[in-house]
């Protein structure tokens, strides 16, 4: 019988904001792909999603017919070889479950729904997943090589072109259109993958592993140190620790960025430096916004800045600082430790940020990579301002 696979977001979606107001979790991306495109690769078929109303649109749910069985996966958890193929061995009305956390579960017919199966299997194999934001820069290590394996296995990479100085070069990947230009590359301490019609420029510095997405651009002098992911056409500069650009997004100047995550249509200004690591050397506590409290996140963590986003020139970010949807940041000193969605300015006189001006903005910034502000993208940033305006001055 015919299969159809879902992805499932959970009610615990809402602790990995600010990723998750414009998009499903499993949307992310950790390592060289999102998860929904690591369950693709795995599946040999395209996947959907089951998440909350506003965000449907933009990623539509497709149903079987009466006779297909939908199989939905939880969208926090990332495939292996073996969870896979306990999945696949699952028959209708059986679900799986990890810890007393649903896995994965099969329904037969048009009908998508959450409801207890007949029958219920317990998975004793490892899971691993993203479930609060610092998460996703501390899975990437394991998610570039796990990824790395399964886009170039079997396959020949690219030429490296001469007057690179490059250690490892098994490790080395370049897809067709990748340019790499009188760079040193380190694949001794994990892969580095270059994506279709991406380019790193002169004097480039790279420890993998790295995962540089297509048409992305590492600048002239950029110092990169893994596990870092700039995703589809982002461009870094400067100094990058282990972190996680999700697409689209720029820090193309000077300045420090460390075990952060940044998502889409962000953009850094000129010097923007982010700190990852308390002077006392203590537990660095983030700002969940579901919870309206911090939660530790260990030693290291650097911002989280959800879409839309943008610093200043020379913006100073604390450590472990939370940055919502679409905030222009700027101004001396250093900003709150939060910056609700829509915020506009800095600590002092902070406003909110008026949203046909947010809307209208957010388009210019998409025209700079030749991509339009869709309705669907407009509807969903009308949703996020709506439901975080008690937060805004």
């Amino acid at each position: 019988m015919e299969r159809h696979y879902i992805l499932f977001d959970t009610p615990e979606r809402n602790l990995l904001y600010p990723f998750t107001y414009t998009r499903p979790i499993a949307a992310c991306r950790v390592g060289i792909l999102t998860i929904q495109e690591k369950w693709e690769h795995w599946l040999g078929t395209g996947v959907s999603h089951f998440t909350v109303p506003h965000l449907q649109e933009k990623f539509p749910l497709r149903r079987g017919d009466d006779v297909m069985m939908n199989v939905l996966i939880n969208g926090h958890i990332m495939p292996d070889e073996q969870l896979v193929a306990t999945i696949k061995a699952l028959g209708p009305d059986e679900e799986l479950y990890k810890d007393n956390h649903l896995v994965a579960k099969v329904v037969q017919g048009r009908e998508v729904h959450l409801l207890p199966a007949a029958s219920r299997k317990n998975y004793t194999g490892p899971v691993a997943g993203i479930f609060r934001p610092w998460d996703i820069f501390l899975q990437n290590d394991r998610a570039v090589r796990e990824d790395f394996v399964l886009l170039t296995k079997g396959r020949t990479s690219a030429a490296l072109p001469e007057g690179c100085q490059v250690s490892h070069p098994e490790n080395v990947f370049l897809e067709p259109g990748a340019m790499v230009h009188c760079s040193i590359l380190n694949a001794a301490t994990g892969p580095i993958y270059i994506g279709r019609n991406a380019l790193i420029m002169e004097g480039c510095a790279i420890r993998g592993p790295l995962a540089l997405g297509e048409g992305a651009v590492l600048k002239m002098g950029t110092k990169v140190y893994g596990a870092t992911t700039l995703g589809p056409y982002s461009i870094g500069g400067g100094e990058i620790k282990n972190s996680v650009f999700f697409g689209y997004s720029n820090k193309s100047h000077d300045g420090y960025v460390g075990d952060a995550v940044i998502g889409e249509w962000c953009n850094l200004g000129g010097n923007t430096t982010c700190s990852n690591v308390k002077n006392n050397a203590g537990v660095v506590k983030v700002w969940i916004e579901a919870r309206q409290g911090t939660e530790p996140a260990g030693q290291k963590c650097g911002v989280m800045m959800g879409d839309y986003s943008r610093t200043g020139i020379n913006t100073m970010l604390n450590t472990g600082t939370v940055v919502g949807v679409s905030c222009n940041i700027f101004g001396a000193g250093f900003p709150p430790a939060f910056l609700p969605s829509f915020s506009w300015g800095h600590q002092v006189g902070m406003t909110g940020y008026r949203l046909p001006e947010a809307l209208r903005d957010a388009a210019a910034w998409m025209g700079f990579k030749g991509r339009p502000l869709e309705d669907a993208d407009r509807r969903i940033l009308e949703a996020v301002f709506k439901e975080t305006n008690t937060q805004r001055p």
